[in-house]
């Protein structure tokens, strides 16, 4: 198995380790409240600490997620456990984006039910400060009802918003452009001592020559008054949570890719982007695969070389999706060639249920800095799934 697969795992079977000690502890994480200066959701709070735990089914594009999801509601619910799911990929909540986003078919939504799905127009735009709200709401809504929610997406930054303690400052035009501006004339070092003197973490862990993230970072200080570091992203649940991780070797992984994009192709993607194309905002235009064949229709590529270039980075995101879950080491990383997947799924929520996770959950974020260093940067309100 590739290396940037065998990382997370690593950090799976570390968490499975733990479970008698910490099953032990009868440790319970307390709901947290979100920053305010990011927006916090006051439906945090209709978020029981002890309802039964979200399940979040989390990896590389193409790896099987909704099928495990769909599987797993349907066996929750032969259990008694009723459960629906939360859509968690940016993009399959345009209406019409359906074969280039892979999303769930009628059939399967009619099997399970969906959330988040076919929520706004191609000329609208979804964001991550936006998602959130709206995925926050469905959860407490669903676990009011005495429903499990499922959260299934591709995304790993959608994934955690809905979960985890993660707050999206808003932007400032005005305050970014005069620093963009003082960048310029002043040169990035002058913005980036300022930053020394004014959140010494935050400059310590950044490159003094990007001044892209020392804009960044004053403009959060500039905005909320407290220092950039303070906003940063934590590995710590909001509410009760247990994240699935779905593993296998990259040559299967590359091989469903290649399979699922000829399948689009025949499914009539170009087709459905020729619909769309008068519809299409800027963010939906530039989705992986829209974009592609959308150049393709403007005639500088042929359509070939729009699905070869849809496979090639479908490839390259998967990598960097596995880059970005292998550093949560509150994963359970599963094999997603088991025949008895569904089994083993059932057994790891059986055990979060219990508690049995609860303590190395709750000191996740220390063990991520030091381990693996940095957790990451604070993302944009306005920042949308990567593509």
């Amino acid at each position: 198995m590739h290396a940037i697969w065998e990382s997370g795992a690593a950090l799976g079977a570390e968490a499975g380790a733990k479970t008698a000690t910490a099953s032990e502890s009868g440790v319970s994480v307390p709901v947290l409240a979100r920053d305010a200066a990011g927006g916090s959701n006051s439906e945090l709070d209709a978020v029981s600490s002890t309802a039964r735990k979200v399940v979040s089914i989390i990896g590389p594009t193409a790896s099987g997620k909704t099928g495990l999801a769909i599987a797993l509601a349907e066996t929750l619910r032969e259990r008694g456990d009723t459960a629906e799911i939360i859509n968690a990929d940016a993009y399959q909540m345009y209406r019409g984006m359906d074969v280039g986003t892979a999303k769930a078919t009628p059939q399967e939504r009619q099997a399970v039910p969906h959330h988040l799905i076919d929520i706004i127009e191609p000329d609208d735009a979804m964001s991550v400060a936006r998602f959130q709200q709206l995925a926050t709401a469905r959860i407490a809504q669903l676990q009011q009802s005495n429903i499990r929610p499922i959260l299934v997406g591709g995304s790993g930054l959608y994934a955690r918003a809905a979960i985890d303690d993660i707050s999206f400052p808003a932007t400032d035009p005005t305050v970014r452009s005069q620093l963009e501006e003082r960048s310029r004339v002043e040169g990035p070092g002058a913005l980036y001592a300022e930053l020394q003197a004014k959140d010494p973490q935050a400059a310590a862990r950044m490159d003094p020559h990007n001044p892209r993230r020392t804009i960044r970072a004053l403009e959060v200080i500039a905005i909320t008054g407290k220092p950039y570091s303070a906003s940063l992203p934590q590995y710590r649940y909001v509410m009760p949570a247990v994240q699935i991780g779905l593993d296998l070797p990259r040559e299967e992984l590359d091989r469903r890719i290649d399979i699922r994009t000829e399948a689009m192709r025949q499914a009539g993607f170009v087709d459905e982007v020729r619909r769309l194309r008068p519809h299409l905002g800027v963010t939906a235009a530039r989705a992986l695969g829209y974009q592609q064949i959308l150049e393709a229709l403007d005639g500088t590529i042929s359509e070939d070389e729009a699905f070869a270039q849809i496979a090639q980075r479908t490839k390259r995101l998967a990598r960097k999706q596995m880059g970005w879950f292998g550093r949560d080491p509150r994963i359970h990383w599963l094999n997603a060639l088991d025949p008895q997947l569904v089994d083993h799924t059932l057994a790891v929520i059986e055990q979060a249920d219990a508690g049995a996770f609860d303590e190395h959950d709750a000191n996740a974020t220390g063990y991520a800095h030091h381990h693996l260093g940095d957790v990451g940067d604070v993302a944009e309100a306005g920042d949308v799934a990567e593509a």
